[in-house]
């Protein structure tokens, strides 16, 4: 019940903290620090959106193929017979350089096909002054970026250009998995890791970033969950349907309460916080664990309820009524003058 769980939470030797969920309170919880299990799933998002450049960019470790044209007699690439030549597969090196016959080294790091086409003209027309030149690409390792799990065709694609996002990716793969829960988009880049609801990234364009070489783009259910035990109609691990899940939510997530059993007064919320998130000025939590009282028979507790977020591991429990124990009590003494009567019978 309600009055065990909480017993003791007024003392000063107190390990829990102890906050009805009401209106007068509600701005405050939502200022608190988030615990830290609730921050694994979503680690921010990167800004930028779509930067709207047209073509992509040459990046170390592409492939170019150089042709180059030249009808003069006494050429120093061609011959009567063939009046073109042709590099194919020169990868850029690290420094961002090809190497072109007499021409030398050439940088195109950061260039788009069509301004590495003329720079390598620029540096044949050097020694070639009617040669021409012809330049295609080939996106290298830097030049693509992976899609892991939850859409048909999982792989590596190349960037085709500036303007490929996160969604252009995922459309290119074939669309989110049906299957998934509340599916969340994780992008790995540079040694961090960022997540974003697909359902968010649908509804606010202005977030469907710009993908750059290397990116990974991973696909999966949201893995943020709450408990459920107690007097309700199932007690599992809860997945979170959606980005916000409140405490009214969750109840009927959960089958409401037991209309035999539950205390409509004692919904509590078990949440737990790190050490260095305690605080003794009303900012946050004064112990590391807490538990938020919901009180469902009143309309402040509904709306209340209706606007207190759970947070990823939270503990809702329903406790039992005090009615409940009395029924069960009852019960078992007439039980035993319904057998005494028996055996006198008897």
């Amino acid at each position: 019940m309600q009055g065990e769980i909480l017993a003791g939470a007024d003392k000063e030797t107190r390990n829990i903290q102890v906050v009805p969920v009401a209106r007068n309170n509600l701005a405050s919880i939502a200022a608190w620090p988030v615990p830290p299990q609730a921050g694994m799933s979503f680690g921010g998002w990167p800004s930028g959106g779509v930067r709207g450049h047209a073509t992509s960019s040459i990046a170390p470790g592409d492939a170019l193929s150089v042709t180059i044209w030249d009808n003069e007699d006494n050429s120093l690439l061609t011959t009567t017979a063939q009046k073109s030549v042709q590099l194919t597969e020169v990868t850029v090196g690290n420094d961002g350089t090809i190497f072109v016959p007499y021409v030398g080294k050439v940088n195109v790091r950061g260039l788009s096909p069509d301004q590495a086409r003329e720079r390598v003209q620029s540096g044949v027309e050097a020694v070639l002054p009617s040669g021409q030149v012809q330049l295609s690409v080939k996106q290298g390792r830097l030049n693509t970026v992976d899609l892991v799990g939850g859409v048909s065709q999982a792989g590596s694609y190349p960037l085709p250009d500036r303007n490929f996002s996160v969604l252009s990716l995922i459309s290119q793969g074939g669309g989110v998995s049906d299957a998934l829960q509340n599916p969340i988009v994780k992008l790995v880049r540079g040694g961090r890791s960022y997540g974003i609801s697909v359902s968010r990234l649908f509804a606010q364009p202005a977030l469907d970033v710009s993908l750059i070489g290397g990116d990974k783009v991973i696909v999966e259910d949201d893995p943020r969950y709450f408990l459920a035990l107690g007097a309700a109609g199932k007690q599992s691990t809860m997945p979170f349907p959606q980005d916000e899940v409140s405490a009214l939510d969750a109840v009927s997530m959960i089958g409401g309460l037991s209309a035999n059993r539950a205390n409509p007064r004692g919904v509590l919320i078990l949440r737990e916080y790190a050490g260095n998130q305690v605080r003794l000025d009303g900012r946050g939590p004064d112990r590391t664990r807490v538990v938020f009282t919901v009180d469902l028979t009143t309309a402040d507790g509904l709306f209340s309820a209706r606007n207190f977020r759970i947070a990823n591991g939270d503990l809702v429990l329903a406790t039992e009524s005090p009615v409940t124990s009395t029924r069960t009590v009852f019960g078992l003494v007439g039980q035993i003058f319904g057998l005494s009567d028996q055996l006198n019978s008897n």
